[in-house]
């Protein structure tokens, strides 16, 4: 088997409209397609990062709580690589998303921060090479 990467990352989210606000206003991810599926009770909502498929979020009616804190065995979070991580944080902030301060990496000396979307879900933005 040969992977040639990520095709992309599903979310279920527990307030469609909050978390499609989130990460097409404040995130910036763009809509690709959107359907309700009557039979689910459940919108799925395909988003795209520089023209690529990276998120599809899903909403269910009344989906289980997400353990995230402590942290539990599962997937941890979501990553994006910024330029300026400075100006990503900044511009979070300006858009009233509580980011946690900045570090650096102790192995790789990159900056990066952590937020969390609107069901506590950790999203990490880390500085990548100009």
């Amino acid at each position: 088997m040969k992977i040639q990467g990520i095709h992309h990352v599903a979310i279920i989210c527990s307030d469609y409209q909050k978390s499609k606000s989130f990460y097409t206003d404040i995130i910036g991810f763009e809509v690709m397609a959107e359907v309700y599926r009557e039979e689910r009770a459940s919108y799925k909502l395909d988003l795209s990062l520089n023209g690529s498929y990276s998120i599809e979020l899903f909403s269910f009616p009344d989906p289980p709580k997400r353990v995230s804190r402590p942290e539990a065995s599962g997937l941890r979070h979501i990553a994006f690589s910024v330029t300026d991580i400075q100006s990503a944080y900044e511009e979070l902030v300006e858009n009233e998303v509580q980011a946690e301060p900045i570090r650096i990496d102790e192995f790789t000396n990159k900056r990066f921060f952590f937020i969390f979307d609107p069901d506590g879900l950790p999203i990490e933005f880390y500085e990548s090479a100009q």
